[in-house]
């Protein structure tokens, strides 16, 4: 464990060594880090894939990558075989601004025993941050997120965790306790990926389509949208739903190919149908890249809409979804060998 800074009676406590995010991706990526400072090795892109974040794709709207997830941070946890405490700052009967001193009392208490600890809206807007140290005599929080903290640790008032009501709930607090277990991650390889196909597939809310009203898609239908979208005359200008979503699983797809690569030793029957899903997933989270740098050069949200660039972005965005789905269907032909 890295080293502690603190002053007398400890009003400020910093952990030095926190590392950064390696993914953009705001639901599993602080565990990982939070776990990596406590001594474990487990790559971005395994706890991407363990999570089954690297294989979402949902919207397109500014929540999808939080809340088309497979599962919660505290189930990745479990999972990994740590216990956690969840500290929730909304809900029935739960007041963010009753609920906050207490709340964050708890996170501070964490800090001092050493311990990094998860909190919602803590630096970004609506993901899950680390907390890796307070000051209380400025009232703030240090740490990271996933694009907040990437150099040094960035900072924020402790209590902007407990302020984001009127966008999305303020979840709260995660603290990760001690290993109970060790982890089944064979079985938790098999059931990401068997998550990723159903994902891939899912025909929630296609009924839905066309009927004026706008709904949650998921895997091929949210792209076919996606491209639907781009192809619309007249062009609809890009707004923060497709810039945030592009961002995150340009990244976390890449993840994929990755996780794929990593976990293909352990499965020497399927090491080419895994092989030929990560090269997918890798060309896929190339084309998404290009197609951020064209829509969003120098990160901002254009004014106007370009017909040249779109028509550009339809058509690259269409050989991504491609090579989403031949990479789900190898990761199908390889699940039966590795059961």
């Amino acid at each position: 464990m890295a080293n502690v800074s603190a002053t007398p009676g400890n009003a400020r406590v910093v952990l030095q060594g926190v590392d950064r995010y390696r993914v953009v991706e705001p639901m599993f990526e602080g565990v990982r880090v939070i776990l990596t400072y406590r001594g474990e090795t487990y790559s971005p892109a395994y706890i991407q894939g363990l999570s089954g974040a690297a294989f979402r794709v949902g919207g397109i709207c500014p929540c999808a990558p939080t809340c088309t997830a497979a599962m919660e941070p505290q189930d990745l946890i479990g999972l990994l075989g740590y216990a956690y405490e969840y500290l929730p700052l909304a809900g029935e009967g739960i007041d963010a601004q009753t609920a906050g001193p207490r709340v964050l009392a708890r996170v501070k208490e964490e800090l001092r025993a050493g311990r990094p600890a998860l909190v919602w809206h803590a630096f970004t807007y609506c993901e899950w941050d680390v907390v890796a140290g307070f000051d209380d005599t400025q009232g703030l929080f240090f740490g990271r997120g996933s694009y907040a903290g990437l150099d040094d640790y960035a900072q924020a008032p402790q209590e902007r965790a407990t302020t984001c009501g009127d966008t999305c709930p303020a979840l709260g607090a995660i603290l990760i306790g001690e290993r109970l277990r060790e982890p089944d991650t064979r079985a938790a390889e098999l059931d990401a990926l068997r998550e990723a196909v159903r994902h891939a597939h899912s025909a929630e809310a296609r009924d839905f389509r066309g009927d004026n009203q706008w709904v949650m898609l998921y895997g091929l239908e949210c792209y076919d949208r996606w491209i639907e979208t781009f192809r619309a005359d007249p062009p609809v200008v890009p707004d923060m739903g497709d810039r945030y979503c592009f961002n995150v699983y340009r990244s976390t797809h890449r993840a994929a190919a990755e996780f794929l690569r990593e976990i293909a030793p352990k499965y020497p029957q399927a090491v080419s149908d895994l092989g030929r899903a990560a090269n997918c997933f890798a060309t896929e989270a190339d084309a998404l890249h290009t197609c951020t740098e064209w829509l969003f050069p120098g990160g901002e949200l254009p004014a106007t809409a370009d017909r040249a660039t779109h028509d550009r972005v339809a058509h690259l965005l269409s050989r991504a979804r491609d090579h989403y789905a031949r990479a789900i269907s190898s990761i199908e032909a390889a699940l039966p060998a590795m059961e």
